[in-house]
């Protein structure tokens, strides 16, 4: 099968493409740098076309309120885009919980995403992962000062990105759920405790303080980053860490 995957030179993407290319598929990454634009939809008729799969992996460049507007514009786009080039299945990365938290931006853009993709013409999958192993620095970097770093007790998930590639390359090259997956990892922590662990590790002597209002998770109450029923990926933290 042949696949384009938009995003494709990107963190995920880069180990998508390479995944199903692995399998023996034809899958061709598409982004900025290969000038294809989401926004404009300069080069997405060609991008997709004899396509039988479209896998979006392309992200908002912020968190905020902005990020409605890219996904709006950009799934409205790629849709048109694909159904012009007679692609039978959408594929896009979202987030566990995604739905749960309405008070962030970020997460109803996502849901929107969703949405957009669900109402279109085209069969899809959508795949929910929960937070990557690989965003723990930036977690930290939002609330640091000095030698404290702040984080409340969150609980959360961690996936490998790895195994994030694994499951987006696994669905898109299957029939079309016109539905849900959720992925994550095999360990649930709080938000404080991974980030003391992540520390340790690398022998950073700065304090995690615990602090229920600290960074853009503050707003999530409960258990919503994590799922019992998610298909479980390999790799745990510690390990990655190593």
């Amino acid at each position: 099968m042949k696949f384009a995957v938009i995003g494709g030179t990107g963190l995920i993407g880069s180990q998508v493409v390479g995944n199903l290319n692995a399998a023996g598929h034809r899958a061709v990454p598409h982004s900025k740098s290969t000038g294809v634009d989401v926004l404009s939809s300069q080069g997405l008729d060609e991008a997709v076309a004899g396509a039988d799969v479209v896998v979006n992996l392309t992200n908002s460049p912020t968190f905020d309120e902005a990020s409605l507007a890219f996904f709006q514009t950009s799934m409205d786009n790629l849709l048109a885009a694909a159904q012009k080039g007679g692609v039978g299945h959408f594929v896009v990365l979202s987030i566990v919980g995604a739905d749960q938290v309405p008070e962030m931006d970020y997460y109803r853009a996502k849901v929107l995403q969703e949405e957009l993709l669900a109402a279109g013409p085209i069969p899809y999958s959508i795949v929910r992962a929960t937070q990557f192993m690989e965003f723990m620095d930036a977690v930290m970097t939002w609330t640091a000062d000095g030698d404290t770093v702040r984080l409340p007790a969150t609980p959360i998930q961690p996936i490998a990105a790895k195994d994030v590639a694994a499951a987006v390359a696994e669905v898109a090259a299957g029939a079309p759920l016109n539905g849900i997956r959720n992925i994550a990892g095999p360990e649930v922590f709080a938000l404080d405790e991974l980030g003391r662990i992540t520390l340790s590790h690398k022998g950073d002597k700065r304090t995690v303080v615990t602090d229920p209002a600290a960074g853009m998770f503050a707003v999530i109450k409960g258990d919503v980053l994590t799922d019992k029923d998610a298909h479980l990926a390999p790799t745990r933290y510690t390990d990655w860490l190593s």
